[in-house]
This record gives C-alpha cells, sequence and structure tokens, in this order.
C-alpha cells in the first residue's frame, strides 16, 4: 500500500535520472535524483511502497539500466498504461515491479493505493476503485518476488 505519484505520458529515462548522474553506479545514491528535474520533491517524499503512476510510453529515451535501478532502489511500484520495450524489458530483468494499466488517468496524485496481483488490480483506497492491471504470467511474478532475473535464476536453475 502506498501513495500514488503521478506522470504523464512519455517520461523518458533522462527525466527519470538526468544523464549527468550515469557516472553513478551505486543505486542507493542514484536514487537521491530520481525526478530531480520534473519533480523535485519526489526523491525526498517517495517512500517504500509508493507507486509511480504514468500514462502512455514511459520509460521512453535511451536503453539505460540507470532509470529503472533508480526506481527499484526506492522501493515504488510502476504502473503505467505502456512503456518503452527496453524500459520494461530492463524493469523485469532487475526485479522493479511495473504493470500495464489503462486506468492510470483515474487515479490521481496523492490517492492511496494498493496491489493485488492474485486478482491483477490495483486497488484505490481513497476511492473506493479497482482498476485491472494486464494479467502478469507466473513466471514474471516469480523474476520480480526474486529481484530479479539474475536471483531467479540462481533458483530456479542449478548449475
Amino acid at each position: 500500500m502506498g501513495r500514488a505519484w503521478k506522470f504523464g505520458d512519455d517520461v523518458d529515462t533522462d527525466a527519470i535520472i538526468p544523464g549527468k548522474y550515469l557516472v553513478i553506479n551505486d543505486p542507493k545514491e542514484l536514487a537521491k535524483h530520481v525526478f530531480e528535474n520534473i519533480r523535485s520533491e519526489f526523491a525526498k517524499n517517495v517512500k517504500e511502497g509508493d507507486f509511480v503512476v504514468a500514462g502512455e510510453n514511459f520509460g521512453c529515451g535511451s536503453s539505460r539500466e540507470h532509470a529503472p535501478l533508480s526506481l527499484k532502489a526506492l522501493g515504488v511500484c510502476v504502473v503505467a498504461k505502456s512503456y518503452a520495450r527496453i524500459f520494461f524489458r530492463n524493469a523485469i530483468n532487475i526485479g522493479l515491479p511495473a504493470f500495464e494499466c489503462k486506468y492510470t488517468d483515474k487515479i490521481d496524485d496523492g490517492d492511496e493505493l494498493k496491489l493485488d496481483l492474485d486478482r491483477n488490480v490495483i486497488i484505490n483506497l481513497t476511492k473506493g476503485e479497482d482498476y485491472p492491471i494486464n494479467p502478469v504470467p507466473d513466471f514474471l511474478k516469480e523474476i520480480i518476488e526474486c529481484g530479479g532475473l539474475i536471483e531467479f535464476c540462481r533458483r530456479v536453475v542449478r548449475c
């Protein structure tokens, strides 16, 4: 359960983590600069369990892994109408919870949300509404629960 932080369409990776920070490889350090050019208060006020809620084409732009890595370090879940393909793949590969929901326009900044993966819905506790998310295959849920593809492979594939 957490607060919704609302963003629009076409949020690119440079808006998520500005390019000048790409020399930083520590996710916790990167996380201090998330969205600093478009919502300067975000990194200081976001809490683990909060939701980044966006429109179409979230994570467009460069294919840098720094963007999903910095969001994962904050402990947020991302819910968007759609994602740039490489961002979505990077998110799943590192274990960032990222889900598609065509009803993100019904969510307002500050709404209290809860994710129910058993029912494939986002529950808006503020408004008393549920919004379906695209069904998540079990293997993707498992990758996210393991914290990413590498840890998933360590647990599932024995070499």
